[in-house]
């Protein structure tokens, strides 16, 4: 079954949970099923070596996860309107993926979590697609007809699936941002199920 890579970084969790709302919804699609990945945190310090495998939750992606996807949905909290550095580390290091094109032509969506309403939401999931736009992929966003769109009063926008944290960072999932997660999950594995049957 072709693989859709839902590769995140989450620090205290939120970003985590949308993750795997989003996988839900991919594999609401039949044929298609989800590969949930992480990146380990980054030292402000120095450059450290974390263990092969997490203490806990998904294992740390791998080239090959990338290269072996049929799509990818790309998640991180919000640093100053930008992806966290965690991410972008990884991204940083694709250089061998974007020479041989491994990712072109593959859809991908992008999600995030912020403390407040206004914290950069947007501004951080376009950054996420800058990178991806780079490698050749397909951005899939969240269309107005998904009807919780216009009506949340916590996270979502058209540019991907948000989740509105609050100052604390515990602010659970709304219903809302729930199912617009899974709406993007199923609009990504939908999309590339096209792909593949029509390339």
């Amino acid at each position: 079954m072709p693989d859709i890579l839902v590769l995140y970084y989450s620090r205290y969790g939120n970003v985590a949970q949308m993750a795997h709302q989003i996988a839900h919804g991919i594999e609401q699609v039949p044929g298609m099923q989800a590969r949930v990945r992480t990146v380990p945190a980054v030292s402000s310090v120095c450059e450290a070596t974390e263990d092969a495998i997490p203490a806990s939750g998904p294992p740390y992606v791998s080239a090959d996860d990338l290269c072996e996807c049929a799509g990818l949905a790309l998640g991180s909290p919000t640093r100053f309107g930008n992806m966290a550095a965690a991410l972008k580390y990884f991204l940083d290091s694709t250089g061998a993926q974007w020479l041989s094109g491994a990712l072109i032509g593959k859809p991908a969506a992008v999600f995030t979590s912020t403390a407040s309403m206004h914290g950069g939401q947007e501004t951080t999931l376009v950054s996420m697609m800058l990178p991806l736009l780079h490698h050749g992929m397909l951005i899939v966003g969240l269309p107005y007809s998904e009807p919780d769109l216009t009506t949340t009063t916590t996270g979502g926008t058209p540019y991907g699936a948000s989740h509105l944290a609050g100052a604390d960072s515990n602010l659970p999932l709304s219903e809302e941002e729930k199912r617009l997660c899974r709406a993007l999950g199923k609009r990504l594995a939908k999309t590339a199920q096209r792909l593949q049957n029509n390339p």
